[in-house]
């Protein structure tokens, strides 16, 4: 006999709800997973098995750890441990035996979706009734505890009808679940008679005394299989189902229409394809509107804050996924919008997230960025491809691990050669054809509506985010979580865990103009943006100009490199420098936050979405001033930026200098003086510099 203890395994919610029927009885004659010509089975990882077959058991438990039942290996037999103590109605989940001892004398009848009026009555007409809730994975029209909730609604306006729920879950074939139903139906029936629910025409009652007849779990708008149908004053086709109002709540609740539907849109794609760029510009959009909560669940955040610890291997790759995967199920549950964009190259990972939502009730919408692997390599300006393609990088999707193109893609979307604004129109339509999102543009501007309401956009398809209230959940894209509807608008508020806090104050006419230039440390670009603006600036002390950095350390020194090149440019060297870190107090302060690079402006705007109106990349905002009204200065520059500006291109960004010789200082210092001499003198009013 084998010693090993047994090792402990969660299975799938489908498995769960077959060991909770075999444990209890409901699916006799089957009585152990895995028998001949069965449906019920269990599957184990590899690791698992191994375990479980030197031990000769396998201990089940539920997603809390509770132990279930021990399973015998390899014939399959289920030994109760316990039961499942917690959870919605548990109350009502019997064992065959109690409901027969309990309900007997009572006609049966399965329950897969919300009753009718019209079916409300006619089974209330038979006489004392037990509605029998079939909740299991996959099986039931609403979720489980929907249609527990509205069969309890529709027991209490029957003369006498009680209920008890089955966990009876799908096992994904029509035929193998119709016979599984008869089965786990007729164990809780016993010599009691069963009536099937039809939509279309009202089921047979079955006579007193007569031996119950086969019945099944009807498809709704289908007349039952194997029961007899009354053609005598039959029930005509029903178009649109009615509802008692306490059911019609329930179901308007469990299945709303698609616009009020929590969503997931997943982008996939190849590194570089652009999903990234299309899911912020998307995201940016739906702000815009105002009229849905969004989460962005990608990236650099979600490895810090939900993955910490995992590496980029394939199987921690896979993990990361899946978790994004849970997370923005949850959000979906809850009516909320969640926006992701990993590369997620493996169906398998996708459909797994995919389960989730729908299991959620949310809706999963996958946009596959079908960007060629070409293209892609091409645009590569960090050389991963070309590392990969050396055999620096392991398992780099494209190069030496697959990347599966989706079949089951709502839409596909090829950047090469589009624009953000173009190729983000298939997107859109595709949301719309759907009947998700309408984010398509109108013929003049939009009117803002009550918060929930869909609204067209017809703001400029620049995206950039306006217009929407935000909150702080740790993501990565602009714009983040929105705060509940109806919360004080953007440039009021940022929410802090939770809690309001300001964001800015109203400046007064006199105060000078704040502008904050931020980098990654504080010590190369964002110190000699700060001194070469205050050298273009004067001292007339209009604007005064600072910097901080994203992931900067109070005391550090002017990086030497840099610090020698302004020396030498006639930059004063009295300056004493001395790096910070950026805070919020700094960033509510400024009138203007001017970035080197589009990541810290992202960094910046996942923690504080509400910002987007005055924080810019330095290239950024130096092309609004190229483009726009030469007039213009000071804050009014910064209003009107905040309207016509365009997107943060990664192409405008400032390199990082740092350790990478004086060559790549002399290139960042050369950028940084030809964006300043457009940026400061406009910001002062005094035009810009040429030269």
């Amino acid at each position: 006999m084998p010693n090993a203890a047994p090792p402990q395994y969660c299975p799938t919610p489908r498995e769960l709800d077959d060991v909770e029927l075999l444990a209890i009885g409901a699916l006799a004659p089957t009585v152990a997973f895995g028998e001949a010509d069965s449906p019920v089975t269990l599957t184990l990882p590899p690791d698992v098995a191994d375990a479980a077959a030197a031990a000769g058991a396998v201990e089940l438990v539920d997603p809390e750890g509770l132990p279930l039942a021990r399973v015998g290996v390899p014939d399959g037999e289920v030994t109760p441990l316990t039961h499942a103590q917690y959870g919605p109605f548990r109350r009502l989940y019997l064992s065959p035996a109690r409901v027969r001892e309990r309900y007997a004398g009572r006609t049966v009848v399965p329950v897969v979706d919300a009753l009718t009026d019209e079916q409300i009555d006619d089974i209330g007409a038979t006489g004392p009734v037990l509605l029998l809730a079939l909740v299991g994975h996959g099986t039931p029209e609403l979720p489980a505890t929907g249609l527990i909730r509205a069969t309890l609604a529709a027991a209490a306006l029957m003369p006498d009808a009680a209920v008890v729920a089955v966990p009876l879950a799908s096992h994904d074939d029509a035929e193998t679940d119709h016979a599984l139903g008869l089965q786990v139906v007729a164990n809780y029936a016993g010599p009691d008679p069963i009536r099937a629910v039809a939509a279309r025409v009202a089921a047979t009652m079955v006579e007193e005394g007569a031996p119950p007849p086969d019945t099944t779990v009807v498809e709704e708008g289908a007349p039952p299989p194997d029961t007899t149908v009354v053609e005598e004053g039959a029930l005509a086709p029903v178009s649109k189902p009615t509802y008692p109002p306490a059911i019609q709540a329930i179901v308007d609740q469990e299945r709303p229409d698609p616009v009020d539907q929590g969503l997931v849109l997943f982008f996939t794609g190849l590194s570089g394809s652009g999903k990234s760029t299309l899911a912020r510009a998307l995201m940016d959009r739906i702000l815009e509107q105002g009229a849905r909560t969004v989460t962005s669940l990608d990236g650099d955040v979600v490895r810090r804050h939900l993955s910490a610890g995992l590496t980029f291997s394939k199987a921690d790759r896979e993990t990361n996924i899946r978790r994004i995967g849970w997370v923005a199920a949850e959000i979906s549950r809850h009516g909320g919008l969640a926006v992701c964009s990993p590369i997620a190259p493996f169906d398998e990972t996708r459909q797994q997230v995919r389960t989730m939502v729908e299991d959620a009730g949310g809706a999963f919408f996958l946009v596959h960025v079908a960007t060629p692997l070409e293209e892609c390599e091409r645009r590569d300006r960090k050389g991963l491809y070309a590392k990969a393609r050396r055999g620096e990088i392991p398992e780099f999707t494209g190069i030496s691990s697959p990347y599966e193109d989706p079949e089951d893609a709502d839409v596909r979307v090829d950047t090469t050669g589009r624009s953000i604004e173009d190729a983000l129109d298939d997107v859109i339509d595709a949301l719309a054809e759907a009947g998700y999102l309408d984010l398509r543009d109108d013929e003049g501007g939009f009117e803002a509506q009550a918060p929930g309401r869909l609204r067209t956009s017809t703001t400029d398809p620049v995206v950039e985010v306006r217009g929407a209230p935000a909150t702080s959940l740790e993501t990565t894209d602009p714009g983040n979580t929105v705060v509940e509807e109806g919360a004080a608008p953007p440039d009021a508020t940022v929410v802090e865990e939770g809690a309001l806090a300001p964001v800015s104050k109203p400046p007064h006419p006199d105060d000078p103009l704040g502008v904050l230039f931020v980098c990654t440390a504080n010590i190369c670009r964002s110190p000699y943006m700060e001194l070469a603006a205050r050298g273009l600036a004067g001292t007339d002390g209009a604007v005064v100009f600072s910097g901080a950095g994203t992931h900067g350390s109070a005391g550090g020194a002017f990086d030497a490199e840099m610090a020698g090149i302004y020396r030498q440019a006639g930059g004063s060297d009295g300056h004493t420098f001395s790096s910070r870190p950026l805070t919020t107090d700094l960033l509510r302060d400024a009138d203007l936050v001017l970035t080197a690079e589009s990541s810290h402006r992202q960094f910046i705007l996942d923690d504080h979405p509400a910002l987007f109106r005055k924080v810019f990349t330095l290239g950024q905002f130096a092309e609004v001033v190229r483009n726009g009204d030469a007039d213009l200065a000071g804050r009014e520059l910064i209003a009107y930026a905040a309207e016509h500006r365009g997107p943060a291109d990664p192409e405008l960004d400032v390199p990082d200098p740092y350790r990478r010789g004086p060559e790549a200082a002399r290139t960042c210092a050369q950028q940084l003086d030809e964006l300043l001499r457009v940026v400061v003198p406009a910001l002062t009013g005094a035009g810009r510099i040429d030269g």
